[in-house]
């Protein structure tokens, strides 16, 4: 199901940057096989980091599945309301430690802009995503078993979007109500040359 939702912005953007939005209506019927999952990690893997370190690592979980379920029961209670019906739950987390004890001081950043990748990578499939911090970071490294020098970043929801109308009525209405973001001069600090 195509739904798009193309961000009027004040300069030209690519349509893959341009169409991407964050939808919490997901497809039930859809589901992601390896073939599907693998372009979205291999765009990744290619993310720049310092000094080449790669910090990020995914836990890939597809619904049906126990590690889905899992995965699912950490998420917060409004976040549960929705991504169950996504393809697939994502993971990512950042190697914030290296093999020899020291802090990775970018790992945090490097991981996102693998995220990021994965992401716009998705989108040229036809993929939506949906970005969550709402989930107990503890839990999931209880329930997975993760390493000390290993930080729960965030977790993906992947799928094809649905029609907002399977959502309750203030999820359905956020899902269809404009999109907006502050102006871009705003987002310049003082010393910052105009653009």
């Amino acid at each position: 199901m195509t739904h798009r939702r193309t961000a009027d912005t004040a300069h030209p953007l690519h349509p893959l940057l341009a169409e991407r939005w964050s939808p919490r209506s997901f497809d039930p019927e859809h589901g992601l096989d390896h073939a599907d999952l693998t372009p979205l990690l291999e765009a990744a893997r290619w993310a720049p980091s310092a000094n080449n370190s790669q910090p990020w690592r995914f836990l890939v979980t597809r619904r049906g599945t126990d590690d889905f379920v899992r995965l699912y029961d950490t998420l917060s209670a409004g976040n549960q309301v929705w991504a169950g019906a996504a393809s697939a739950l994502l993971l990512v987390a950042a190697e914030t430690v290296d093999g020899d004890g020291r802090a990775r001081s970018h790992a945090l950043y490097d991981t996102g802009q693998a995220v990021a990748h994965l992401v716009v990578q998705a989108q040229a499939h036809g993929l939506v995503t949906h970005q969550m911090g709402g989930f107990d970071a503890g839990a999931v490294r209880a329930a997975f078993d993760l390493p000390d020098q290993v930080t729960p970043v965030v977790v993906l929801a992947v799928g094809q979007v649905a029609a907002a109308d399977r959502l309750p009525a203030p999820l359905a209405a956020r899902e269809e109500a404009p999109r907006s973001r502050l102006p871009l001069d705003s987002l310049l600090l003082p010393v910052s040359v105009q653009v």
